[in-house]
């Protein structure tokens, strides 16, 4: 297939993808800042988002949503999650009919609780939607090394001819039908991984994050299983995959933030300094409403709640993880 694409958004991930697609068709990106279509176009780098990265040279980068999506087969959304039906309404009057929409973000929409292809199938209905998810740094990618991910719709044969377009020699792509479990799985990770970082930062040792992991793993299977996800979903590359990895390295933007609140500096003074988002920040809360929704237990989304909104500390988190009663592993708290 000689499909054309479109990518909206240029940040790290967004470019990184665009840039893999581009080594085999045609791609033209939509990128906000003027500095970095510049970069993109003249130097084939992306230094804000990518620093010393090679782009693929045929990669064309624009300031004009139209131009990069009027003619497009496919349409790629990488823009953060609270941005993201802004600039679908944006692109709407520009998307020709019945092309497929996949999503690179990975959190959900404050206020509607919704995911980004419930918002993609909100604004542009009738158009087949599906994310593209996993253990997925975008410098290691960019780098050469080997990575895998999932491309989830609900029409398998179709993700089976789109994951052709993602995929490369080093970057494997699986498909998935569980659209809801590989969304909720890339979005709930980022909230446990503030809470790894945090311990990180603490000081807190390698038994503690094993802990963070392995819980936190439980409480977004249990509540991705409430909300109609599979379990098996959860424990694979949509699911522990991305939570290994996002709570492991110092390339996670959420660990990030985790780990310099663990060494007591404030929210907002971390924020400022990033020039990419932490999908977790905004995220936590909306997981936390689902949660009571479904009437799931989840103690460390409910402590990084408190950190990320109330001000509670490091110290105020663990001791309210540690006064939380355990029982069985296999009990639903």
């Amino acid at each position: 297939m000689d499909l054309k694409i479109g990518l909206l958004g240029g940040g790290s991930w967004g470019t990184t993808v665009a840039s893999m697609i581009a080594r085999k068709r045609p791609v033209k990106m939509w990128a906000r800042n003027p500095d970095t279509v510049a970069d993109i176009n003249n130097n084939h780098r992306n230094e804000k988002y990518l620093p010393g990265a090679n782009l693929t040279p045929s990669l064309v980068a624009t300031n004009s949503i139209e131009e990069a999506i009027y003619d497009a087969d496919v349409l790629v959304m990488g823009v953060p999650s609270q941005s993201f039906r802004r600039v679908l309404e944006d692109a709407k009057p520009y998307i020709r009919p019945w092309i497929p929409i996949i999503s690179l973000s990975k959190g959900l929409e404050q206020g509607t609780k919704m995911r980004m292809t419930e918002i993609i199938e909100t604004v542009m209905p009738g158009h087949p939607a599906g994310v593209l998810t996993g253990p997925n740094l975008a410098r290691e990618i960019m780098a050469g090394q080997a990575a895998a991910s999932v491309i989830a719709m609900v029409d398998d044969s179709m993700a089976s001819e789109l994951k052709k377009v993602f995929s490369t020699g080093l970057f494997r792509v699986y498909t998935n039908v569980d659209v809801v479990g590989c969304e909720l799985g890339g979005a709930l990770k980022n909230v446990i991984a503030i809470a790894a970082g945090m311990g990180d930062g603490a000081g807190a040792g390698d038994n503690t994050r094993a802990a963070i992991i392995t819980r936190g793993l439980a409480e977004l299977t249990r509540l991705g299983v409430a909300m109609g996800g599979n379990p098996l979903t959860f424990a694979g590359l949509a699911g522990m995959g991305d939570l290994v990895a996002t709570c492991s390295s110092t390339q996670s933007r959420n660990r990030t933030v985790g780990y310099h609140l663990g060494q007591g500096r404030s929210l907002k003074e971390i924020i400022d300094e990033m020039s990419m988002v932490a999908e977790g920040v905004k995220t936590c809360e909306v997981v936390r409403e689902l949660a009571h929704q479904y009437n799931v237990e989840m103690p460390i989304t409910e402590e990084m709640f408190k950190v990320i909104n109330e001000g509670s500390t490091v110290r105020d988190a663990f001791r309210g993880l540690v006064g939380h009663e355990s029982g069985a592993e296999s009990d639903p708290g």
